[in-house]
C-alpha cells in the first residue's frame, strides 16, 4: 500500500495562523492601544466644546482616524528608542522588540508610515493646522521626550506629558481651523494632570525604572518629596479646570462638576500623601494612578455634554 506523502495541511495552516495572530498582536501591540484610547477621550469632548455642539460626524470621525495613526505612530518610534530600558524591566520585558517577535526594521517602518499616514490623511481629510499639530506630538514625543528628557532628567515626565496635550489642540483646530485661549486652557489641563497621574505608576515600579538607571522622580526622590509634588500638580490642575468657563461657553453644570470631581481627586491625593507620611511598606499609588484616568475621562465627558444640554 502506497504511503501518503502529502503533508499535513491543516496542522500547518493552525501553526501559521497562530504564527501570524502572535505576531500581528505584537504589532498592535507596539502602538500602546490603551495610550491611544485615553489621548481620544480628550479629543471628541473638546470638538463638541469648539462646535458649541454637534460637531460634524464625519470630521469627528476623519480627526479620530488621523489622531489614533499619529499616536499609533509615535508610540512604535518610541518602542524602538527605548528598547534597551524594555528589556531591563519586568513590565516592559514581554514587549515584541525585547522578546524578538518584531524586528527593529518593521517596527521603525511601522512607526514612519503610520506618522506619515496621519499628516497626510488630516491635510487631506481634516485641515493644514490639526496636521501641523499631530506632526509636532510625534516630534515631541519621540525627539524631545524619548530622545532628550527621559533619561537625563527627573522633570522628563512633566515636560514629556506635553505630547500627550497634543490631542485637545488637534480636536479644536479641527473644527475651528484656529487656535484661541480655551483649548491653550485644555492644553494646560492635562499638561498638570500628567505628573500626579504618572508618578504613582512610577512609585510602584521605580525599582525596574532604577535598574533601566531611568531618573523618574520617584526613583531619585523620597516619597514624601513625590507626593509633595503631586500635591502641587494636582492643584494647577484643579484650579486650571475651573478657569476654563471664563474662556469657553460651559455653564454652571461644568462648575459644579469640576469642583466635585476636584475635589475627589485632591482627597485622593492627599490620602496618598498622608500613606507616603507613614511607615507602611505598600502606599498603594496605583489607586490614584487608576483614579486620575476615570477623573479625566469624566471631566471632559462634562466637556463635551455639556454644550449639548445647553442647547
Amino acid at each position: 500500500m502506497r504511503k501518503n506523502t502529502f503533508p499535513n495541511t491543516s496542522v500547518e495552516l493552525e501553526t501559521f495562523s497562530n504564527s501570524f495572530y502572535t505576531v500581528f498582536k505584537s504589532y498592535v501591540a507596539l502602538t500602546k492601544p490603551r495610550i491611544i484610547e485615553l489621548l481620544l477621550v480628550t479629543t471628541v469632548p473638546t470638538m463638541f466644546l469648539a462646535s458649541n455642539g454637534w460637531p460634524d460626524w464625519y470630521l469627528v470621525l476623519a480627526t479620530l482616524i488621523g489622531g489614533s495613526l499619529a499616536a499609533g505612530g509615535a508610540n512604535a518610534l518610541n518602542n524602538v528608542v527605548d528598547r534597551d530600558i524594555d528589556a531591563l524591566m519586568d513590565r516592559t520585558a514581554h514587549r515584541g522588540l525585547v522578546t524578538g517577535k518584531i524586528s527593529v526594521r518593521g517596527a521603525v517602518a511601522l512607526g514612519l508610515t503610520l506618522s506619515l499616514l496621519s499628516v497626510m490623511w488630516l491635510v487631506s481629510q481634516v485641515n493644514t493646522l490639526s496636521a501641523f499639530f499631530a506632526a509636532s506630538a510625534i516630534v515631541f514625543y519621540v525627539c524631545v521626550y524619548t530622545l532628550l528628557l527621559k533619561r537625563r532628567t527627573t522633570s522628563n515626565i512633566v515636560w514629556g506629558g506635553a505630547a500627550g496635550c497634543f490631542p485637545v489642540l488637534i480636536g479644536w483646530v479641527a473644527v475651528t481651523n484656529s487656535i484661541s485661549i480655551a483649548p491653550l486652557i485644555l492644553f494646560l489641563i492635562v499638561f498638570w494632570w500628567t505628573p500626579p497621574h504618572y508618578w504613582p505608576l512610577s512609585m510602584q515600579y521605580k525599582d525596574d525604572y532604577a535598574k533601566a538607571g531611568v531618573p523618574m522622580l520617584p526613583v531619585v526622590a523620597d516619597r514624601k518629596v513625590v507626593t509633595k509634588q503631586i500635591v502641587l500638580y494636582s492643584w494647577l490642575m484643579v484650579i486650571t479646570t475651573l478657569v476654563l468657563p471664563f474662556f469657553s461657553e460651559l455653564s454652571i453644570l461644568y462648575v459644579i462638576s469640576a469642583v466635585i470631581l476636584g475635589y475627589l481627586f485632591l482627597a485622593e491625593v492627599y490620602a496618598l500623601k498622608k500613606r507616603a507620611s507613614s511607615d507602611a511598606f505598600d502606599i498603594k499609588p496605583m489607586k490614584l494612578f487608576h483614579g486620575s484616568i476615570t477623573y479625566l475621562a469624566l471631566l471632559f465627558l462634562i466637556i463635551g455634554l455639556d454644550p449639548l444640554l445647553s442647547l
